[in-house]
């Protein structure tokens, strides 16, 4: 019995020392967490209806979630009585750790965040980035996907994206169309000059206020190279591209120009006995 009493005592002075702390802490941590979850719906909402990236924006108000039951449970811990120093020590060390383990990790998911902040690149564009081209399909926070025209699918790290360059095809509104046509020296240089420019005044799809150009640009070892230089809407560039090929070489065999290949004269010596 005295035991029984011995132990009743101290369990009401536990009760009594640290119950009202334990009360204090449980009603902090249920509000705590309602208040966290309200700022991380309304920073959601916010972010989604600001120009960031929704991939981000469910990145970053998640992220502000954890960060935020972090501290209010190291906050409730030390309400308790429980010692956090350590405990931070620990988290510390830990996310060092992680942070070493994960270090190409990281620097994909920061170049991932730089992508999505500012948009170099976005989803529908045709870019060129580390030696691959296709067209944007999907920006993740780690790795950014494109899609070939034969629709292989290429993965590239954001890490090496965001630091490398990147040539993207889409930014501008218009592009140029650049075709070298090759004649013969025997053939009207200005014939050939006034049948392409004519072929690109006909066209609607080329924009006739931009600065397109029809002009001799190398004499070569077996023909005359005309550049034809138009510019097109963006849209337009690989229709018309494909098209300006056949187009320009017919309208260059109907004006009698004809298209040379290259020719190697062989001469022969017959050596006297």
């Amino acid at each position: 019995m005295e035991d029984i009493e011995k132990y009743s005592e101290q369990i009401f002075t536990y009760v009594v020392e640290y119950g009202s702390q334990a009360l204090l802490a449980l009603v902090v941590l249920i509000i705590g967490l309602w208040i966290i979850n309200r700022i991380s719906a309304s920073a959601h909402k916010a972010l989604l209806k600001s120009a960031v990236d929704d991939t981000l924006s469910t990145f970053l108000s998640g992220a502000v979630d954890i960060i935020l039951k972090v501290l209010l449970v190291i906050s409730v811990a030390s309400m308790v009585g429980i010692e956090t120093t350590s405990f931070i020590a620990i988290l510390g060390a830990a996310g060092l750790a992680v942070g070493m383990a994960l270090q190409g990790s990281l620097s994909n998911f920061a170049g991932g965040v730089m992508l999505l902040i500012f948009r170099p690149v976005r989803v529908g564009d045709y870019i060129n980035a580390q030696g691959q081209s296709g067209t944007v399909v999907e920006m993740g926070i780690f790795v950014t996907v494109l899609e070939t025209f034969d629709k292989q699918i290429i993965i590239i790290p954001n890490g090496p994206l965001s630091n490398g360059n990147v040539i993207n095809y889409s930014k501008s509104p218009t592009r140029a169309v650049e075709v070298t046509f090759s004649i013969s020296y025997s053939d009207n240089m200005k014939v050939a000059r006034d049948t392409l420019t004519q072929l690109m005044q006909q066209d609607e799809r080329v924009l006739k206020d931009a600065d397109n150009v029809v002009a001799v640009v190398e004499l070569g070892d077996s023909s005359v190279n005309i550049l034809y230089r138009a510019f097109v809407k963006t849209e337009d560039y690989w229709g018309y591209f494909f098209d300006i090929h056949e187009e320009g070489k017919l309208a260059l065999e109907n004006a009698g120009c004809s298209i040379p290949f290259p020719q190697t004269d062989v001469h022969l010596y017959k050596e006297q006995a």
